[in-house]
């Protein structure tokens, strides 16, 4: 899978990220608890720099839990938050305030106890940084929606809490690498919504999807589409639509129809709890 990501745009960002991080105390990478390898643009290491980070799980209520504990473990510190939820970003605060303690004890001695923190938070498209901050604040103070390039520039947010200082995040506009030759990484990304849909082939996408199923979470795929799962992933894909009835004329089965049904209800939790990565040597 060999997509170029719209190349000008990307860079055009990357150069605001790289301005924009100077004026900021630390750094909250978003990454998809389903894949939270492929859901991390290498770039950021090199935008971020030395700036204290702290790594986000995001949509971890959707992930497998005992995987995410290993992915805990694997990216340190981190925590694990569920952005869509009102109560799932509660660490959040807690969290930077820990990673900026130095930070806040040298604000301190200077008696600027209320001075704010200010953090700049990075991801892909479409991995919820704008959710996380509207649901930080309590209210939709940045426009969020289900498919990635809706933030084009960089937008502040104060988040204040009863303990501690206030925080002001930065939203950022989703950087994904100029292009992509790793076709596992291609689907991960295009099954969770990182990728604009009308550059994909779905049923090419949603075939992988099964075969991927099929070897990490046999029960679940049989649960909810009551098929055998034997064949490969395309016959399971037409074996699921002609389960739900998705018929075309002449009684053939209507694979578009079910594949977008398959990435759908993946992206909706539908076929529970699923991580589609583990940590390397796990």
């Amino acid at each position: 899978m060999d997509i170029n990501w719209y190349p000008g745009h990307m860079s055009k960002t990357r150069r605001l990220l790289a301005e924009d991080v100077r004026r900021v105390d630390a750094v909250c990478e978003l990454l998809d608890a389903r894949i939270p390898l492929s859901s991390r643009n290498p770039d950021i290491d090199e935008i971020a720099g030395d700036k204290p980070r702290l790594v986000l799980l995001n949509r971890a209520d959707q992930a497998d839990p005992a995987v995410t504990a290993l992915w805990r473990g694997y990216f340190t510190p981190s925590i694990e938050i569920s952005a869509h939820q009102p109560g799932g970003v509660r660490a959040v605060a807690p969290a930077v305030r820990a990673l900026l303690s130095d930070t806040l004890a040298k604000y301190a001695e200077k008696g600027q106890t209320g001075r704010s923190l200010k953090i700049m938070v990075v991801g892909i498209p479409n991995v919820g940084k704008s959710t996380l901050i509207n649901s930080l604040t309590g209210r939709r103070t940045l426009k969020a929606e289900d498919r990635p390039g809706v933030t084009r520039a960089t937008q502040w947010a104060r988040v204040t809490q009863a303990a501690g200082p206030a925080i002001d995040m930065l939203d950022t506009p989703g950087i994904l690498w100029p292009r992509l030759g790793d076709r596992r990484t291609g689907l991960h990304l295009a099954v969770t919504g990182a990728i604009r849909g009308e550059i994909l082939d779905t049923a090419g996408i949603a075939a992988e999807l099964m075969e991927t199923l099929k070897d990490l979470y046999p029960q679940n795929l049989a649960a909810r589409y009551k098929i055998g799962l034997e064949g490969s992933g395309l016959d399971l894909l037409v074996a699921a639509a002609r389960k739900r009835g998705f018929l075309i004329s002449g009684g053939e089965p209507d694979v578009e129809r079910m594949a977008l049904t398959l990435v759908s209800e993946f992206r909706g939790g539908k076929l529970g709890r699923i991580s589609l990565e583990k940590p390397p040597c796990q």
